[in-house]
């Protein structure tokens, strides 16, 4: 199996494991544990494992010139993609989230258009435009109170910026990934993340009632720090290595489809008019967004 085979692969798994995570995160909070003091165990628990994994590796130093872009894809990627989900995610619903979310091809195209200079079509213009409306819908006219969500609109508006940190740290961290090993990255990455976010969190983890915790909360904690934070950012690495940052982002297309469905069958959540219109045209956009019609003629 070639490593493209397998990095797509891998993306494919990454993205099954957020689709769930928006609602297992979703009955967490704020009941068992605050977002800031979420975020907190999250990069503690995952930083650990990195370190320890680390042991069982080659060693490799990273390079003076690296570390201020190391550092910009910790703050993207682990400080404010992280912040602004969990809090995004209590104010809202998971179904919001997952369509949101699906945005971040579209705005790796456009950031990618002006810090790279990847160049703009026609089909992809309009379909950046088509996504951002549809997910501009969302936040402005998905706004049915339901229990849980005690401020949709604020919340809705946090996860579209998580989507935009996502998208900057694909784009920052990519370089990197050509030179070291994703368990080295992961490593510094995450420390760098505790660092910067254990005085923002720290209240909170420290409210985290551990002893009266029921078991259905603490397994829903150990699949977001085992399984969406240390397992998917490893494969998103190994993944980054070999696949183009707009390829991985479009792998968020499928986050909708598995959050939806397994939102509705757990009851966390339900689906509405404006919901399903505001998905149909993030969908449409990031399908527009990802066709590469100068390629095709190539191959032809």
């Amino acid at each position: 199996m070639s490593n493209r085979v397998l990095a797509l692969l891998a993306a494919f798994v990454a993205t099954t494991i957020f689709g769930i995570n928006h609602t297992l995160a979703k009955g967490l909070m704020p009941d068992y544990v605050k977002p800031l003091g979420f975020i907190t165990i999250r990069v503690l628990g995952a930083g650990v494992l990195f370190w320890l994994v680390s042991l069982f590796i080659k060693n490799e130093k990273i390079k003076k010139e690296h570390w201020p872009r190391l550092l910009l894809s910790a703050i993207f990627g682990m400080v404010l993609n992280m912040l602004f989900f969990f809090k995004g995610l209590s104010l809202s619903t998971p179904i919001n989230s997952s369509v949101i979310v699906t945005i971040t091809p579209i705005l790796v195209f456009m950031l990618s258009a002006v810090l790279i200079r990847e160049k703009i079509t026609l089909l992809k213009g309009t379909g950046a435009l088509l996504g951002l409306f549809g997910g501009l819908s969302l936040i402005l006219f998905g706004v049915q109170q339901q229990v849980g969500a005690p401020n949709i609109p604020l919340g809705n508006v946090m996860l579209l910026i998580n989507a935009l940190s996502f998208g900057m740290f694909l784009i920052v961290a990519k370089p990197l990934t050509k030179t070291y090993h994703p368990i080295t990255l992961m490593r510094w990455l995450f420390l760098t993340a505790i660092v910067i976010n254990l005085p923002i969190g720290w209240a909170e983890f420290r409210e985290v009632d551990w002893v009266n915790m029921p078991f259905s909360a603490l397994w829903r904690i150990g699949f977001v720090v085992l399984g969406t934070t240390f397992t998917t950012y490893l494969l998103n690495m190994f993944a980054l290595k070999h696949l183009s940052a707009s390829t991985i982002g479009v792998f968020t297309y499928l986050q909708p489809v598995i959050a939806i469905a397994f939102a509705i069958l757990s009851g966390a959540d339900q689906l509405t008019f404006v919901k399903v219109i505001s998905a149909i045209l993030v969908f449409l956009g990031v399908f527009m967004v990802s066709k590469n019609p100068a390629r095709k003629r190539a191959k032809a």
